[in-house]
């Protein structure tokens, strides 16, 4: 590879060259590729018999019969509109014209247009500090902290309605989960039946996440308990979706806390769900307790967001000096933002203003300081997730949260919303002020996304993903809203100008051969009178050397 790229070095600034000159000369060469094209056309006046064909062309145009318009229409109609549904087919798969990615990509770069992915300008904020652009991990997937109960919450659900509020692709995602959680739960067994029973127990105990049918996950785990009456992670499973209220949830995970032993996965995940329990069962100060307490024995396990819980249940007493203990512990510039960060956030600054705040008289006496920084904390929690609103305002309708979120993506709105809407209620005139500035964000952040304001430009991938997370009955939220590209109009205009057209021909052939000659003819009278005009311009001596040579 040196050799080959050593042996020229020369050779890209030629091309670049090549390509800026081509760029800067394109106009001009347009305009005399035009003159040529004129000058050409009176010189092969003659020779070729120009003014004969054009002659002979209005003789066939007579005798076409009304039967070739009907399919010259009928085949362009056709044309036109298989064209339409693969433009359309193309955007609503990769979000884009197939004929605007295709200039793009491989006409603009040959005429010295600049690539997008090349400016390095696209993802600076705009005070001029360059941000990082989003990598894969801003469209990863995580685990809701908030997630339902299978049996209690999710399966209430289904019996109620007939559907499913957990698509596959979350639920294969939570088997996935518990697999990684728990394979070292088999470590109860005594030494000498540890090697065949232990290998059997982890071989059921697997097959029982990975079940696609609840009831048979539910057997599984009372087939490993019949093996381990010590496997906690059977027992775990049964709390999650056997148990049909939250009490009897909470007696599962209690069993299997006493048999967890020193497994730290097993242990956090069995400590979380029972502050869970306890906060869904009324228990708001246990429930924090538990939660802080597991906060200070598990340091390092900030990824699982159990702070999340806390806020939750910490809004619900309405604590809010120890909410904003926490959120100055969290919402910190170096560690990852969340709907639950930003929001309540927002939450805590509008509830200081929002009781005596008037869009009238904020019009007129201007906003005041406390007043500007709720308005700019909504503004910042907006543009880290725009759909969260709509669902706070209840402009749209809620369903049960999906068990892992996209940040920033609707499941994640979806999740916030469902726990947090009585919070912002309770807060009095709070939605009414972010009814009347949240819309205000998207004067701030430039459209089409190139650069953020507060955070980095919001992704791309999050439709797809939420679409996976959330059922399909739920229509899920998009931001931007996709603009139909130029070139599906175009060929929807066109499709419908000539289905028209075919259409009249069918119906009136006598009447539209006639428009037909006649726009034809008018198409090729100006060549006559072009040559005509040249001639007179110019001597006749010209030409005829002209034409000689």
């Amino acid at each position: 590879m040196e050799d080959s790229t050593g042996s020229n070095p020369q050779s890209p600034g030629f091309t670049e060259k090549l390509k800026s000159w081509l760029s800067w000369s394109w106009t001009y060469v347009c305009f005399l590729w035009f003159g040529m094209v004129l000058i050409m056309l009176y010189v092969l006046w003659s020779p070729l018999k120009l003014q004969e064909t054009l002659t002979s062309a209005s003789v066939f145009l007579n005798t076409l019969t009304p039967k070739f318009y009907v399919a010259l229409t009928g085949t362009s109609s056709l044309i036109s509109g298989l064209i339409l549904i693969f433009e359309w087919w193309y955007f609503r798969k990769y979000g884009t014209s197939f004929i605007e990615q295709v200039s793009v990509s491989h006409l603009r770069p040959l005429l010295g247009g600049v690539e997008s992915s090349s400016t390095t300008g696209l993802f600076s904020s705009v005070n001029g500090d360059a941000e990082p652009r989003p990598s894969v991990s801003e469209c990863k997937v995580w685990r809701n902290p908030l997630n339902l109960f299978r049996g209690a919450e999710y399966n209430r659900y289904t019996w109620v309605t007939g559907k499913e509020p957990l698509t596959y692709y979350d639920m294969n995602l939570s088997a996935q989960d518990h697999q990684t959680f728990f394979t070292g739960d088999t470590q109860q067994l005594r030494p000498e039946d540890a090697v065949s029973l232990d290998d059997h127990l982890l071989t059921v105990m697997q097959k029982a996440w990975r079940e696609r049918n609840p009831q048979a996950r539910i057997r599984a785990a009372y087939q490993a308990i019949e093996i381990n009456h010590q496997c906690a992670a059977a027992y775990v499973l049964l709390a999650e979706e056997e148990a049909t209220t939250i009490t009897e949830a909470e007696r599962l995970f209690k069993k299997a806390l006493s048999i967890a032993g020193k497994d730290i996965n097993l242990l956090v995940y069995i400590k979380r769900r029972l502050a869970m329990c306890a906060r869904k069962l009324g228990r708001i100060k246990e429930a924090v307790k538990m939660m802080r307490d597991l906060m200070k024995e598990f340091p390092l396990l900030g990824m699982l967001n159990i702070h999340e819980n806390l806020l939750e249940a910490l809004l619900e007493l309405q604590a809010y000096a120890d909410v904003q203990a926490v959120l100055a512990k969290y919402d910190d510039i170096s560690l990852p933002k969340s709907a639950t960060i930003c929001y309540t956030s927002a939450l805590l600054k509008a509830r200081a203003v929002s009781d005596k705040f008037s869009p009238e008289a904020a019009s007129r006496r201007g906003l005041s300081t406390a007043e500007m920084n709720a308005v700019e904390a909504i503004h910042r929690a907006v543009e880290f997730n725009p759909h969260v609103p709509k669902y706070l305002l209840e402009m749209k309708s809620l369903i049960l949260p999906p068990e892992h979120i996209l940040k920033r993506g609707d499941s994640e709105a979806v999740a916030y919303a469902f726990f947090h809407l009585q919070h912002w209620k309770r807060a009095e005139g709070a939605l009414n002020l972010l009814h009347c500035t949240w819309e205000g964000t998207f004067r701030i952040i430039p459209y089409p996304l190139e650069k953020g304001h507060l955070f980095y430009p919001y992704p791309g991938c999050t439709e797809t993903a939420d679409r996976e997370l959330l059922p399909s009955f739920h229509e899920v939220s998009v931001y931007p809203k996709k603009e139909l590209p130029f070139f599906i109009l175009f060929t929807a205009g066109l499709c419908s100008f000539t289905a028209m057209l075919a259409m009249l021909t069918h119906q009136f052939p006598e009447l539209m051969g006639v428009f037909a000659k006649a726009f034809f003819s008018t198409l090729f009278a100006p060549l006559g009178f072009f040559a005509d005009k040249m001639e007179s311009f110019m001597p006749s001596s010209f030409w005829h050397q002209l034409t000689r040579i």
